[in-house]
């Protein structure tokens, strides 16, 4: 059996994604995913591969970089293995040096346009030490795939290669939404810059109604500060980070799902996160932006109301519209059990396996 080595930066034990990629995988290769091992962590769950976590004494910054792919490289140096995946450019040297030197079929997982990032993009500096990575690394993997269709083209406009698309997809559901007797919006996922934050909280002012957040990032002290500028401390309440079963209960329950990210750059504009295909699995309509990828799903489903401006505002007006419309609210929750029968992973899985079993054949 090929043995199969799977790369990110992050803890595993939340990460969806890669549960969902590498227990596909699992089906037919012999997966390990290798991640982080931060202060707090958690045991891990049992999976159907085996996962490794990586101890970094710098835990933030390019020296958190820096000290990790350097472990990740020896980590994966001496190890048996046939194939390498780096999961965006955060991990893509190692992965790039190993398998050269052992000649290991190479993969790259792209999860976003990571040079496109708003903390990336918006630092002159550090933008340019990651183009050079992506412009130096990227073409010289030739197994490629990314979350959309919007970001495939991007990248094979930029570098000539071509990309497949393997889609956030969540994965089937049966059970009924479950909402909640005092209803409550839900934004679940990463608490990061340009996740439209600066627009929701002061929108909470007029809407009556509470807001969970679940999850955590890089914007977890601006969005306190928001929180208590904005004065709505009694409708916002923060979770933090929770197990993948424990967020599947709370988005059952939740009677609006958000998903808002800021139009500028192109990672944003082209994103198709999981959490839009989350919400659609529980069953629960959702307000996000009118940004390509999901009009086109939209326009096929109809599961979202979808906002042409990111402001307070318009994000009121459309919560306030779920609240009070009956017949729309019911329309939209009736769509999305229907689409949740043909947005899943056990329809996406196929084309992952594809490109894998094309690569050890080739």
């Amino acid at each position: 059996m090929k043995r199969l080595y799977l790369t990110v930066t992050n803890d595993l034990l939340y990460d969806q994604r890669m549960d969902r990629i590498c227990t596909s995988l699992a089906k037919e290769y012999s997966v390990t995913l290798v991640g982080r091992r931060l202060p707090g962590s958690l045991p891990l769950a049992a999976r159907p591969y085996r996962q490794k976590r990586l101890h970094c004494f710098v835990q933030k910054g390019m020296g958190f970089y820096i000290e990790y792919n350097t472990r990740l490289f020896f980590y994966l140096l001496f190890r048996r293995l046939d194939g390498i995946c780096a999961i965006d450019l955060d991990t893509i040297l190692p992965c790039f040096l190993v398998s050269v030197l052992t000649r290991a079929k190479r993969f790259y997982d792209a999860h976003e346009l990571f040079t496109e990032m708003k903390e990336v993009r918006t630092r002159p500096r550090v933008r340019r030490f990651w183009l050079a990575i992506e412009r130096f690394a990227v073409p010289r993997f030739r197994h490629c795939y990314t979350v959309g269709e919007g970001l495939a083209a991007e990248f094979q406009k930029r570098y000539g290669q071509p990309f497949g698309v393997i889609r956030n997809l969540a994965r089937l559901r049966t059970e009924m939404p479950d909402a909640s007797p005092v209803p409550f919006l839900l934004y679940q996922g990463a608490v990061n810059e340009a996740r439209g934050f600066e627009q929701l909280i002061p929108a909470m002012r007029s809407i009556d109604c509470r807001l969970v957040i679940c999850g955590d990032g890089n914007f977890m002290t601006r969005l306190r500060e928001l929180i208590f500028e904005n004065g709505v401390g009694d409708k916002v309440e923060l979770r933090g980070m929770l197990t993948p079963a424990d967020l599947r209960t709370v988005t059952r329950q939740a009677f609006i799902g958000l998903n808002f990210t800021e139009p500028d750059g192109l990672n944003q504009y082209l994103c198709l996160p999981n959490k839009f295909f989350d919400y659609i699995q529980a069953g629960i309509p959702q307000i996000t932006n009118a940004y390509p990828e999901y009009r086109s799903i939209n326009d096929r489903f109809e599961v979202a109301l979808l906002l042409d401006t990111l402001r307070p505002d318009s994000i009121a007006a459309a919560v306030r519209r779920l609240l009070t419309d009956t017949s729309l609210y019911e329309r939209l929750q009736s769509n999305a059990l229907r689409a949740r029968l043909s947005l899943n992973w056990e329809q996406e899985e196929a084309a992952l396996l594809t490109i894998y079993r094309n690569a050890f054949a080739s």
